[in-house]
């Protein structure tokens, strides 16, 4: 371990009370280097990156199959000590030194930040140091984006939806259970409440219990192979409902804040939400599941270049193209 450099570290400036940031932010802040005596570096920098990997591995028999993808967005590289023909330059004396920088998000349509089990979205300043007959040394921190879209920009979030489904009992229970589900819209934002209305007619002979369950769908892309992951995130429970009654019932589901947005501008994965609607005694009888998009908290959005509203609710199949000052990373 090199004991001419104590310590080598890179921080921002948060813009918010949420500590996020969206396309077309302005990202600033420094890398601090300190050394105990005088040294001289190759170069000094930070790079500014957003990238997508997907990672997983599979055994079949003796062998095992690493399944991996990897999509980058931007690469922006500023570098504070670079000139190898100015000596006096890359001559660092003894204490504490402060480099000051500041990037732009890049004004396009990225996906949110994201961690899964075989698969990440990260966002990240990373500061680098070189020096002569000397491993790199290296320092990042992470930042949280957050891809924000205003609802009423895309007409597919506003669209309403409609399921009905009839069901008829066996065994020891005679009758039909029908539902006809809508919900008001198919886009949402963290924190707010997902309006469900249902008109159900137990014409069975027991007691229908409505239960409202959301889900969500991780989907890692890799090698033309797909590796799912689907986890409840939040359920409810309705009152009975009695033989032979036909009823409405309006359900008002409050998304948790914190639960992560869906992400279905990634090529390589996917992350998705869906609403379950079912009656049930001790046993799913009958149901309907609904596809919703979930987004960050309700904003007014920056403008973006034009786009395909469509785009935020297929799978995108095609890479990002990288800026021009991208380089391998």
């Amino acid at each position: 371990m090199s004991t001419t450099v104590k310590r080598l570290e890179v921080s921002y400036n948060p813009i918010n009370q949420n500590d996020t940031f969206t396309s077309g932010d302005v990202v600033s802040g420094h890398v601090t280097l300190e050394v105990v005596k005088e040294c001289e570096i190759e170069s000094l920098s930070v790079k500014f990156k957003g990238k997508s990997e997907v990672l997983w591995s599979e055994r079949h028999g003796q062998t095992t199959v690493v399944y991996h993808s990897k999509d980058k967005y931007f690469s922006i590289k500023h570098y504070f000590i670079q000139d190898k023909q100015q000596k006096d330059s890359n001559v660092v004396p003894p204490g504490c030194h402060v480099y000051p920088f500041t990037f732009q998000v890049p004004l396009k349509e990225m996906p949110s930040s994201f961690k899964g089990f075989a698969g990440k979205i990260v966002y990240l300043l990373e500061a680098k140091l070189s020096r002569s007959m000397r491993l790199n040394k290296k320092s990042s921190t992470k930042l949280n984006f957050v891809c924000k879209t205003n609802p009423t920009s895309v007409p597919e979030l506003m669209a309403p939806q409609h399921e009905s489904k009839d069901k008829k009992m066996k065994f020891f229970n005679s009758g039909t259970v029908a539902m006809d589900v809508n919900l008001e819209k198919t886009g949402f934002c963290q924190g707010e409440g997902l309006r469900v209305t249902a008109h159900i007619n137990n014409s069975s002979t027991r007691d229908i219990k409505p239960k409202y369950c959301i889900y969500r769908k991780h989907s890692f892309f890799a090698c033309e192979k797909r590796k799912v992951d689907t986890r409840d995130l939040l359920k409810e429970v309705g009152d009975p409902i009695p033989p032979s009654t036909s009823t409405n019932v309006t359900r008002v589901i409050t998304i948790p804040p914190d639960m992560e947005p869906s992400i279905r501008n990634c090529s390589n994965i996917m992350v998705e939400h869906r609403l379950r609607v079912s009656g049930s005694r001790k046993v799913v009888v009958c149901g309907k599941v609904f596809g919703i998009y979930l987004q960050p908290l309700c904003f007014t959005a920056p403008p973006l270049p034009a786009r395909s509203p469509r785009s935020l609710l297929r799978f995108a199949d095609t890479h990002n193209t990288e800026t021009a000052t991208d380089k391998k990373s």
